[in-house]
């Protein structure tokens, strides 16, 4: 196993997300937040990111959630919670960039 490989079985999700407008921030987080109901995730987490670093600020949320497999992923993404969050969300996101690990 090398150094940057993990025993971990579960399946981490993180996606990054840009506001249109400034004012809209709370509104993408409360509409992410929803996504905690679906029974298939694990643990999940949405917040406003908190880095202020100077350098890169393109990020205003940050969603975390771990899934036990692919099926649990997969069961998630086709939940109706899900393609609601989509329908609140969309329109007042910019940028949206995830990764499964």
């Amino acid at each position: 196993m090398s150094a940057a490989s993990s025993d971990r079985s579960n399946i981490r999700h993180v996606v990054f997300f840009s506001s249109k407008r400034d004012e809209d921030i709370e509104r993408i987080v409360d509409g992410l937040s929803m996504l905690k109901a679906i029974p298939s995730v694990r643990h999940f987490e949405v917040s406003r990111n908190l880095n202020q670093d100077g350098i890169s600020n393109e990020v205003d949320v940050v969603v975390y959630a771990e899934f036990d497999d692919e099926a649990a992923l997969s069961a998630y993404r086709a939940h109706p919670i899900y393609e609601e969050c989509i329908k609140i969300v969309r329109p007042l996101r910019d940028v949206r960039m995830a990764a499964d690990f």
